[in-house]
């Protein structure tokens, strides 16, 4: 999951510096008065998280295992993204869909979602039906139904959903292509759904296998937010989620992903594709590498460049070149291991993908010759202060941000530094991450363009 990001807000403090620079302070110092957060072990090893939020009668739930798509085994790629899909088949006390159809008639509703580095189920509900959630997960959690109709049909399922939202789409199955050939040796470079291939191989024994070595509580996080106080949570979890035994875990494997010597480049022509677009992934540092505050500069170097319409990327081949109709960057930095940072555009009608390539690199040029104004960089890291200041109005996005966090091993006193440290962000900062980080050897460029395969 990634921060969210305000179009709204950044017009707004793009056209009024004076005004961006009071409400960056006023979102840091907002930022200060942190939510009370308590952690805390159940005796079968589960971790539990409890952030209080008394503003309305509502509790949300969520058990992030820490078991995602780098998990597959080798062979079976999509088989994490698989289980978050059998995680919903049903048990013998709540056979079928009963699991979701309980939490309906409570008022309740449910999801869940899977990344290269864990997957999350969450539930949001009143507050005093707390105890039924925690205890529709431990049902879940010990006793699955993984007969083979359930694991035949529940991948039949996840194969619709892959031919729906990548088979047909030029752009989806361009960035797989694009995330296999950036990383050399890391299952990052495998998708979360899964190569459809080894999808179609995933059977009852792969699913048990999996199911007893990562579905464990004592390889799991318990994030609850709202309306409770540790002392409720611990009561309930202590005759549902605490009653869960512990299993053997297999360690993760841990991953050196060697240099890359050269850039790779990728062209790639599809008759579905509608208009040429040109990307490039960087691979570059996480927040959980800990590399000397490299993840907030890269964090503001993207805004600088662009998420919205006021990035340097936009402003420069959209705005005054006339070279594009969109263009903007990314980082994702939210992972256990390596992150992500992305540039793209798209060209006008007439205009080749090597110009707007050729212009893209003179706007990252620029960052490495000189540091940012100190105007835009006000304006970019107020955008990202007040995007996590207004996210805390959405429970499940505050839980989120938590969760996420320890999932990759970060820590509560890492969620709730954030904001300063991304307002201690210098200028120099951002021009060494630009210079360090953007280097081209360390990515993946891709033209796709309409035509025949």
């Amino acid at each position: 999951m990634t921060r969210i990001r305000s179009d709204r807000l950044a017009r707004i403090f793009a056209a009024a510096p004076l005004v961006a620079t009071a409400l960056f302070l006023a979102a840091a110092s907002a930022h200060a008065a942190d939510p009370v957060v308590a952690q805390f072990a159940l005796p079968n090893g589960m971790q539990v998280v409890v952030i209080e939020d008394h503003r309305a009668p509502v509790v949300t739930e969520m058990i992030w295992y820490k078991v995602g798509a780098m998990d597959d085994p080798p062979g079976h790629s999509g088989l994490a993204h698989f289980f978050e899909h059998m995680m919903f088949r049903g048990t013998k006390a709540a056979p079928g869909g009963a699991f979701s159809q309980t939490l309906a008639r409570n008022g309740g509703d449910d999801n869940a979602f899977t990344t290269e580095d864990y997957t999350a189920f969450y539930e949001q509900l009143a507050r005093d039906r707390l105890k039924l959630a925690m205890t529709l997960e431990a049902d879940r959690m010990a006793h699955l139904d993984l007969s083979d109709p359930a694991v035949r049909t529940e991948r039949d399922v996840v194969l619709e959903e892959r031919r729906m939202r990548i088979e047909n789409s030029a752009q989806a199955l361009a960035a797989e292509q694009v995330a296999a050939a950036l990383y050399l040796s890391h299952p990052y470079g495998r998708p979360v759904i899964g190569w459809p291939q080894e999808v179609h191989r995933l059977g009852r024994a792969e699913a048990q296998s999996f199911y007893d070595r990562h579905y464990a509580p004592n390889n799991a996080i318990a994030v609850i937010a709202g309306d409770v106080t540790p002392d409720e949570v611990r009561a309930d979890a202590a005759t549902t989620l605490a009653l869960v035994p512990p299993r053997t875990l297999e360690p993760r494997a841990l991953y050196a992903e060697p240099e890359r010597l050269g850039e790779t480049r990728l062209a790639i022509a599809r008759p579905d594709a509608t208009v040429a677009n040109f990307s490039r992934a960087y691979r570059v540092p996480s927040y959980a590498q800990h590399k000397a505050g490299a993840a907030e500069a890269l964090e503001v170097l993207a805004a600088l460049l662009g998420t919205d319409a006021n990035g340097a990327l936009y402003r420069k081949l959209v705005v005054e070149q006339k070279l594009a109709t969109d263009a903007g960057a990314s980082y994702d930095g939210d992972a256990r291991d390596s992150g992500e940072f992305g540039v793209y555009a798209t060209p006008r009608p007439g205009v080749t993908l090597a110009a707007v390539e050729e212009a893209v690199d003179a706007v990252i040029a620029g960052f490495v010759r000189q540091p940012p104004a100190a105007a835009d960089l006000a304006r970019a890291r107020t955008q990202l202060v007040a995007s996590e200041v207004f996210r805390r109005d959405s429970q499940l996005s505050m839980a989120t941000a938590y969760g996420q966090a320890l999932a990759v091993g970060l820590s509560v006193a890492e969620v709730q530094s954030w904001p300063r440290r991304i307002a201690a962000v210098t200028p120099q900062a951002v021009q060494a991450a630009a210079a360090t980080a953007l280097v081209r050897r360390q990515s993946v460029t891709l033209y796709l363009t309409p035509g025949p395969a």
